[in-house]
């Protein structure tokens, strides 16, 4: 019998978990309450049922223990390195941005140059083109056909392939220099782990490429090749290879707008506006708030 193989690990939301550590306290804090409501009401109840009494005593401890040692140990990791969480967070950021803006600008549906990100500490983007872009690569049949043109055409097709080699060792250079650093958090490591998906999805279509490239074009290394085939059960062929770039595309674009939300969570950018070399605020009223300020 063939046994099913279980991806990986995820929870709804990179919060969750917090929910969870807080949901656990809100129960023994019920529990606890309800103890107190039923001995007030009954009081001969807990006196006659001993045992049951110190059980239940002994849980609400336990659970209001661990909800409150859980909260603070995750509360101070994600405190102490706010500043450089964020930092690490927004390479990140640009790394599944280039990932889906690379093979959206190939398959022509954004403007080259149009998404480029300018970096001080923070980003500085133009938000409306980011939407446009969003917007086009979610509309799924319409990035489907437009690369598989790509991949009929020899020229875009060495484009697109040149681009993920390009984009999977810059992927690969930000996960390898700040891993360590992002798997004291919880919340940090869940980012980490998603994105180390979309660099390995981008590794093996820079992989595929390559093997299924022109004739004259030779694979990197047979390595390369072997694990390209043995990733994806043997030969794609291009109707199969552009559905994975889309897949790749979108799954990208989401993980950018989602590790930017929680990016700008951690450190406000009108904290950034307000350091010396900085963008200064537009608001000069406004005061800014520090590092840490996240709930």
């Amino acid at each position: 019998m063939k046994r099913e193989a279980s991806g990986p690990r995820r929870s709804d939301s990179i919060q969750s978990y917090l929910r969870e550590t807080r949901a656990l306290g809100v129960v023994a804090v019920l529990a606890l309450i309800a103890g107190a409501v039923s001995d007030a009401l009954e009081p001969s109840f807990w006196d006659h049922h001993a045992l049951l009494a110190g059980l239940t005593s002994s849980l609400i401890v336990v659970g209001l223990t661990v909800a409150v040692v859980n909260e603070a140990t995750e509360r101070r990791n994600r405190e102490r390195w706010t500043v450089l969480a964020q930092y690490v967070m927004l390479q990140l950021v640009g790394s599944a941005r280039l990932v889906w803006v690379a093979i959206a600008e190939v398959a022509g549906l954004i403007p080259p140059g149009s998404h480029d990100t300018v970096r001080m500490g923070n980003l500085v983007f133009p938000r409306e083109a980011v939407g446009a872009g969003a917007k086009a690569v979610g509309d799924t049949p319409r990035l489907v056909a437009a690369v598989a043109q790509v991949l009929a055409s020899t020229e875009r097709r060495l484009r697109l392939r040149d681009a993920m080699i390009r984009l999977q060792g810059q992927y690969d250079d930000v996960l390898a220099a700040w891993a360590a650093v992002m798997l004291s958090s919880d919340m940090y490591a869940e980012i980490m782990d998603r994105h180390v998906e979309v660099a390995d999805d981008v590794n093996r279509i820079a992989n595929l490429l390559y093997v299924s490239g022109p004739d004259g074009d030779l694979p990197r290394s047979a390595q390369d090749a072997n694990a390209a085939g043995a990733a994806t059960d043997g030969q794609v062929d291009d109707e199969q290879l552009a559905e994975m770039l889309t897949a790749v595309a979108q799954l990208a674009e989401r993980l950018d707008e989602l590790t930017v939300e929680v990016a700008t969570r951690i450190v406000p950018i009108d904290w950034w506006k307000g350091r010396p070399g900085h963008v200064p605020s537009r608001s000069a009223d406004r005061q800014p708030s520090g590092p840490g300020s996240d709930g």
